[in-house]
Order: C-alpha cells, then sequence, then structure tokens
C-alpha cells in the first residue's frame, strides 16, 4: 500500500495502472469535449470572433471570402478542427480551424 493511501484501477485503454483520481480527470477532460485551436494555437471558444487568414471559396454559394473577413460568434462542433458560424447570405458555414486566427 502506497503512504497516500489512493486506489489504483487498471486503465485497459493505456495499459497501465492508474490512480483512480487521475482516470476521473482524464475522462471529465474527454467528456468536455475536444480542444479547437486556430492557425496560431490559440484556444477558441463558443462566442468567439474569429478572422479569416486564408481567401476561401465556399462551394454551393459561388462566393469568396476573402482575408480579414471578421467572423463573429461561432459555436464549437464536436470535431477538433471544425467551427460553426454565420456570414452575411452564407448559411451553415463550416470552416476549418486551421484557417482562422481569434480576434
Amino acid at each position: 500500500m502506497t503512504s497516500d493511501d489512493e486506489d489504483y484501477v487498471y486503465d485497459e485503454t493505456s495499459g497501465e495502472w492508474m490512480s483512480a483520481g487521475d482516470i476521473a480527470a482524464r475522462d471529465a477532460a474527454a467528456a468536455a469535449g475536444p480542444e479547437v485551436r486556430d492557425a496560431v494555437g490559440n484556444l477558441l471558444a463558443d462566442g468567439d470572433s474569429v478572422v479569416l487568414v486564408k481567401d476561401l471559396n465556399v462551394k454551393g454559394a459561388g462566393q469568396t471570402l476573402k482575408v480579414g473577413t471578421v467572423i463573429k460568434s461561432i459555436r464549437l462542433t464536436g470535431d477538433d478542427q471544425e467551427i460553426d458560424c454565420r456570414h452575411d447570405g452564407i448559411k451553415g458555414l463550416v470552416l476549418r480551424a486551421e484557417f482562422v486566427r481569434k480576434r
């Protein structure tokens, strides 16, 4: 028995013995969703404003979004590389996080 009296549990995903507290913390972080980072590594959250870092042709809309276009109030999806947003005249716009930076 260890001096801190922590229970250790065999973790089947990693194949290691881990403390119950470490497993609970890891599971809580996974339940919170993936971290979404922009083109320069800033952490994005729901409601952030972002700026495009590259000209993007929008399929189906016949428009090109230019560098420097501000997108307000983004929403995170379950994917760590996609953000859902709204822009004038374009419904259901989904952008890759690698093409935006936090404003």
